[in-house]
């Protein structure tokens, strides 16, 4: 039986403050609160908004002007994607992380002529391989 994830913040008039999320992502939440202290410790600003094409709130994370992470949260879990140029592809199978993390990236479609990096934000294990990936995308020009 397959299990289908409901994308949740699709309320506008409800802001997704620490409480909405706590409500949301359940035992999860602390390992979004760890992924939120990462962002701190790169000085990156994370910014919630609504928007109208996709009908939900997502965050987007940015050193300086530029963005690095788009985050949306699930039932249960936070999703975080950085979008790495098709010019830098080949340089992400390289990095120290796990090869499942690989596989799932590779497996993952392109987007105009970006490679996603899609990351289940379910527990602090995974962040060792997103943190390896950040910092690789935040030195990539």
């Amino acid at each position: 039986m397959e299990t289908v994830n409901t994308l949740g913040l699709t309320d506008q008039s409800v802001y997704p403050d620490d409480s909405v999320l706590k409500g949301l992502l359940g035992r999860s939440f602390q390992a979004y609160r760890a992924l939120i202290e990462l962002f701190d410790r790169n000085e990156m600003h994370c910014e919630w908004r609504y928007y109208m094409d996709g009908k939900a709130w997502l965050c987007k994370v940015q050193k300086k002007k530029r963005t690095i992470v788009w985050m949306s949260a699930w039932k249960g879990f936070m999703q975080a994607t950085m979008y790495i140029a098709a010019k830098h592809e080949d340089d992400i199978y390289a990095l120290p992380i796990h090869d499942d993390t690989k596989e799932r990236i590779r497996s993952t479609k392109k987007v105009g002529k970006s490679q996603p990096c899609i990351f289940e934000i379910r527990n602090q294990k995974v962040l060792k391989d997103f943190d390896t990936v950040m910092q690789f995308k935040l030195r990539a020009k």
